[in-house]
């Protein structure tokens, strides 16, 4: 879902909010979708680092299994298909061989075997923030679904857009090492490259993009609500049901309409969730535009292959709701396993369990910072929408990870 940025809940409506899902694709449009298992992990955008080993900017505290609540009472079986899926995109990397070889020759492992399988096989650390403290901010994504038409109609008349041809793409790595993975987006303007143009004037048909809709839909919030989550699902009239994956992004940072229609007292904090924001709409049409066009962050996709089993992460393999989560790759590798312990939205009801960092957003930043996967429908969307958390987060890393900050 790329991502592009956080999920939708009551608080992260309120911070950036673009979800970083499909990880980073190529800048160009797509080729024509292959079969799941053929299709290559997306470029990096900007600030995002690919998935390997990596420095981590922030201490990580070695720990003991004994100090991680509620360790031994998830079931890892759970877990155990989202494992196998990060090794997928991680078997080849040096950190990761060993590990992914012994996980590959388990056939049908019981719940007592991955839990030898995890102690024996990683450490776990406990992830600290910068001070020193140990909580963060747990909020919540999901894949909503629209419903659309592959030609416009009255009904029909909201554009879903590929990427544009003029979109260009500057990988400032190329001539600076320090600042590796970090891209803009720009367009030609003559012989000066420029920013790209923004949500206004995509809107207003400033930009040259047209032919590149890959769906129309109904609803105008639905349709920026889908550019937050970064993925998703439109059902056509004849039943057929694409799955939409991020493509790239228009260069701009996110603006939070929430946070904006509450500090303008249009909404009180504790409605300014993606609900209240969709109540809100409805109740002042003529009003929306400009409320949309305020957020100049303009989200591009591509269509994916159906059979996909969920929506693409940044680590470029599909997520597992309720098993997946998005966190800040600059000190959480992504691919690994991580425990997450919080509570339910709008609850004090333990959500204590072993998750894989597979995603990414632009809002997810901060070492003790997590988005949980909820999935696909009304259940998910409810849940996600709530979800605004404390929580504490344990990363398990195989033994001998590189870790140049590791705090002794």
């Amino acid at each position: 879902m790329l991502r592009r940025c956080a999920a939708l809940t009551a608080f992260a409506t309120l911070t950036a909010c673009e979800t970083l899902l499909p990880g980073k694709p190529p800048a160009a449009p797509a080729p024509a979708p292959t079969p799941a298992t053929a299709i290559p992990a997306p470029a990096p955008t900007v600030g995002i680092p690919p998935p390997a080993p990596l420095a981590l900017a922030s201490p990580l505290r070695a720990t003991t299994w004994d100090a991680i609540p509620g360790w031994r009472d998830d079931n890892p079986q759970l877990a155990w298909s989202a494992f196998i899926t990060s090794c997928d995109a991680l078997k080849n990397q040096p950190a990761w061989q060993s590990v992914c070889a012994v996980a590959a020759a388990l056939h049908e492992p019981s719940r007592d075997t991955l839990q030898r399988f995890f102690e024996t096989s990683f450490t776990p650390y406990q992830v600290v923030n910068p001070d020193g403290s140990d909580s963060g901010l747990v909020t919540g994504y999901y894949e909503p679904l629209l419903h659309g038409s592959r030609t416009r109609s009255a009904r029909y008349r909201y554009p879903i857009y590929g990427v544009p041809d003029d979109l260009l793409v500057v990988d400032l790595g190329e001539l600076y090492p320090e600042l590796r993975n970090m891209r803009l987006r720009g367009r030609l303007d003559g012989r000066r490259v420029v920013p790209y143009f923004n949500r206004a004037q995509i809107e207003d048909g400033a930009a040259p993009i047209a032919g590149k809709e890959i769906v129309w839909v109904e609803d105008a919030v639905e349709l920026f609500f889908l550019q937050i989550q970064g993925s998703g699902r439109v059902r056509l009239g004849s039943g057929e049901t694409i799955r939409l994956g991020y493509a790239d992004q228009n260069g701009y940072p996110y603006r939070s309409i929430g946070r904006l229609l509450v500090d303008r007292g249009d909404l009180p904090l504790e409605r300014a969730s993606m609900q209240g924001i969709k109540a809100w709409a409805k109740q002042n049409p003529d009003k929306l535009q400009d409320l949309l066009n305020s957020n100049a962050s303009y989200v591009f996709f591509r269509e994916l292959p159906s059979e996909l089993p969920g929506p693409l992460g940044a680590l470029g393999v599909p997520l597992t709701a309720r098993r997946s989560i998005a966190v800040d790759a600059r000190f959480i590798p992504l691919g690994a396993p991580v425990f997450l312990a919080t509570t339910m939205p709008d609850s004090r009801q333990p959500l204590n369990r072993l998750l894989l960092a597979q995603d990414t957003g632009g809002a997810i930043r901060g070492a003790v910072r997590a988005d949980f996967f909820w999935g696909f429908g009304d259940e998910a969307a409810a849940l996600a929408g709530r979800m605004h958390q404390s929580g504490k987060m344990w990363v398990l890393l195989p033994h001998g990870y590189p870790l140049p900050n590791e705090s002794k």
